[in-house]
């Protein structure tokens, strides 16, 4: 049966710690997907911090669980690891769909960033699913990273999750640290809206082309890294899929936690 795809607004790294609604729905995510659709083979994550030059895939065995932020977060976040094996095997499934695109199989430098793991311990918290990162070249259009995505469409039928982990709306600067359930500002109120229509509608320019929104893009996505994963399972979904919208909200006012899941239609 055809998996689902979800993209995960991951926030915080610091949610690793924390049990509360966002995290409960990842797991009850987790749950739906194995009672209707099966275990996953494997579990090919685009994650918004692991920036390349050109694509590279990991394809280790066991990859490391990468601690990449700063000492300022609590102390127990650098103890966790999230020690799922790798998939050298999907690895090279995922190099063969993007083919004639050069992929590097990364067989030790890189691994599972926080972006995944921040996610999939609270989703999978028994780590036995294979988890394959895929880097996002940074040298890439929204445009190129949707048909790149759209490659890698056939994973679904081969029992492989595709997950992107980001934040539609992802402003740190302008982030209240002091107030998490504060109001979005509006323009984030609005990008953030903006991006939900667009994908029930299925209107694939206006999530790929979000720069065309103005100054409410432009505040929501001052760079564009952790919005590229959205673009790559909206680019591995088709019209047949119906888009469900948990958890669906925006903290410290520019912070969007907002998830989107993509279920088959013969399963909805």
């Amino acid at each position: 049966m055809r998996m689902p795809v979800i993209f995960f607004g991951h926030g915080s790294p610091a949610i690793a710690l924390q049990d509360n609604a966002t995290t409960q729905l990842w797991r009850r995510l987790a749950l739906r997907i194995e009672r209707d659709y099966g275990r996953p083979r494997a579990i090919l994550s685009i994650s918004a911090h692991w920036l390349t030059r050109g694509v590279g895939v990991t394809a280790m065995t066991h990859p490391q669980t990468i601690h990449d932020f700063g000492r300022s977060l609590p102390s127990a976040l650098f103890d966790i690891q999230y020690p799922a094996p790798g998939s050298p095997e999907v690895a090279r499934e995922v190099a063969a769909l993007l083919a004639p695109e050069r992929v590097v199989l990364d067989e030790g430098d890189w691994g599972l960033d926080h972006g995944t793991w921040s996610v999939l311990c609270k989703a999978w918290p028994d780590a036995d699913i294979p988890v394959v990162q895929l880097s996002l070249d940074v040298l890439r259009s929204p445009r190129d990273h949707y048909a790149l995505a759209q490659k890698l469409q056939p994973l679904r039928e081969a029992g492989v999750l595709i997950i992107g982990t980001g934040n539609i709306v992802h402003n740190l600067p302008r982030m209240n640290w002091g107030a998490q359930n504060c109001e979005p500002y509006p323009w984030a109120k609005t990008f953030d809206d903006h991006i939900v229509n667009a994908i029930a509608a299925r209107d694939i320019n206006g999530v790929v082309d979000y720069e065309a929104l103005g100054d409410a893009a432009t505040l929501s996505v001052p760079l564009p890294d952790h919005y590229w994963p959205l673009l790559y399972t909206l680019g591995t979904t088709t019209a047949a899929d119906r888009p469900d919208f948990e958890p669906r909200h925006i903290e410290h006012g520019s912070l969007s936690m907002t998830s989107v899941a993509w279920w088959p239609a013969e399963a909805a």
